[in-house]
């Protein structure tokens, strides 16, 4: 895999102190996890512990109390998913930290476990990570709170709906808004992707969270039940 590093993304590894964002990266394929701690390392932020299975990773987080997590999907004894396995548990005992899960393919149902986790979440294939700029925006975005879903799985989930689809209440622009807010735009990322004012996009967002009967709640949270709505009408 060619790490091509572009170092006009390296604000986004700082948080808003101006610190570093501290990492702990874990994936079983030595070349890929060195070269991830490179590529992170040279972007800006600082890697303070790599790990090859799942308890490691644990472990790491537990003792380095790091802001974001990397983490492959499948590792060592078993390689199906305990990378995944691990981020859930570390969701539960330190829900601040940021964890972005990397997968080889799209698994539409690891993606909805992960998302349902609530916010600072992300599901990326590894062939994203070749395009090292999104790869470290989309970082910085998880380190900020936001839900990020890869734009392959959005799109085939697009193209899978089923016939009974809860979206059908839905606007073709607003279907458009949703898709975007599952990738984790904020509202003024949304309006820069679509040609329109950030307010346009906020009158789309409020009639897709109210159209979608979602339950009234924080908007950070309701965002995300609307994006596992999203993920579910496949």
């Amino acid at each position: 895999m060619e790490f091509r590093i572009n170092t006009s993304h390296t604000a986004s590894a700082n948080d808003d102190a101006g610190a570093p964002t501290r990492v702990v990266v874990a994936e079983d394929d030595v070349l890929l996890r060195e070269g991830l701690a490179s590529l992170l390392e040279r972007s800006g932020f600082d890697v303070v512990g790599l790990a090859g299975d799942g308890g490691q990773l644990v472990g790491l987080v537990r003792d380095k109390a790091p802001e974001l997590v990397v983490t492959d999907i499948r590792m060592p004894p078993t390689n199906t998913t305990e990378g995944l396995d691990a981020a859930k548990l570390i969701r539960q005992e330190l829900p601040e930290v940021g964890i972005l899960v990397l997968s080889a393919h799209v698994e539409v149902e690891h993606a909805m476990e992960l998302l349902a986790g609530g916010r600072g979440i992300g599901y990326l294939l590894k062939s994203r990570v070749t395009d090292v700029a999104d790869f470290i925006d989309t970082l910085g975005r998880i380190a900020k709170g936001a839900s990020v879903v890869d734009p392959a799985l959005v799109s085939e989930l697009v193209a899978a709906r089923r016939r009974d689809d809860p979206l059908a209440v839905l606007s073709e622009r607003e279907r458009e808004v949703l898709a975007l807010m599952a990738e984790g735009r904020s509202n003024a990322g949304i309006a820069h992707r679509l040609w329109v004012t950030e307010g346009t996009v906020e009158k789309h967002v409020r009639s897709i969270l109210t159209k979608l009967n979602l339950p009234e709640a924080g908007d950070d949270h309701r965002r995300v039940l609307a994006v596992i709505a999203y993920l579910e009408a496949r």
